[in-house]
């Protein structure tokens, strides 16, 4: 599968090699890099790729995400990386599928890097009736929201990957900056991909790992990486902006789950998340 329009789809492009089925290899550029590896988001993105590859295949393949979790086992750093997919059930609604990152480490040996079990289907075939509680968060329009431009250059270099997005944070949710964080524990804010490339449901797994560590919004700003991320994509979004929120609501012994919502533009719920982080407390 190789898509060249896009640097989201360039970043997910996944080769499949002739001579081992369910084997592709990949390539982790470095504007995609965030502090000392590559964005937990579009890792699970690329691991996506690769399963819709893998489960996608025949009259009734399974393209589209609805559960994945990723198991973030070792850094990853920009430059080749192999991907190996199982599929461990192939059904009439749904298939499960597995995916293994690896890239070669400093002896030359691979080393696994990221680990995927995910459920797929066909999000088409999902019906209109909904019943929910949720409510879109209340946002200011874009051009009233604070763009990551202008962003300190030192902070840029280290995490180049917030020019590969375009994201308009809630003024609301970035006192932090200023030094004076609100405590609450939230980021909100809008997100697209300044090249013009539609969401869809991958990008979904994307989208919920862009905003700023909510952390940063508790008075503890430092990098928190992640070491478990489990996406459910609720529907096909529609074309335009995303609005996005993440919370936690318990911090404790260096460890946070961050929940994430995203709402397409035609105001439905299309992706929900919870990851465990890492913070690196600082001495």
């Amino acid at each position: 599968m190789t898509l060249h329009t896009y640097g989201f789809d360039l970043a997910t492009t996944v080769t499949p090699r002739p001579d081992e089925p369910s084997v592709f290899d990949a390539e982790l550029h470095d504007n995609w890099r965030i502090g000392m590896g590559i964005n937990g988001g579009l890792l699970l993105a690329l691991a996506g790729r690769a399963l819709s590859a893998e489960l996608g295949d025949g009259v009734d393949g399974h393209l589209d995400p609805f559960s994945i979790s990723g198991y973030y086992l070792s850094p990853t750093s920009p430059g080749r990386a192999t991907l190996r997919t199982e599929t461990l059930r192939r059904g009439r609604t749904v298939s499960t599928g597995s995916v293994s990152l690896t890239q070669a480490g400093d002896d030359g040996e691979p080393v696994e890097r990221v680990r995927v079990l995910a459920t797929y289907g066909d999000l088409d075939g999902h019906t209109d009736h909904i019943r929910t509680s949720a409510t879109p968060p209340d946002l200011p329009a874009p051009a009233d929201c604070v763009s990551t431009d202008v962003a300190p250059p030192e902070f840029l270099k280290q995490a180049p990957f917030l020019g590969s997005v375009e994201l308009r944070l809630d003024p609301g949710t970035i006192g932090w900056v200023s030094g004076t964080p609100s405590g609450r524990g939230m980021a909100r804010g809008w997100f697209r991909l300044p090249d013009g490339r539609e969401p869809d449901p991958l990008m979904l797994l994307l989208a919920v790992d862009v905003l700023p560590p909510v952390n940063f919004d508790l008075g503890v700003p430092s990098w928190a990486p992640t070491l478990e991320l489990t996406v459910h994509v609720r529907a096909k979004p529609a074309p335009g902006w995303l609005r996005l929120v993440h919370s936690t609501r318990n911090f404790a012994g260096g460890y946070l789950e961050e929940d994430a919502e995203a709402w397409d533009s035609a105001g439905r719920l299309v992706a929900q998340s919870r990851q465990l982080a890492r913070v690196r407390l600082p001495q």
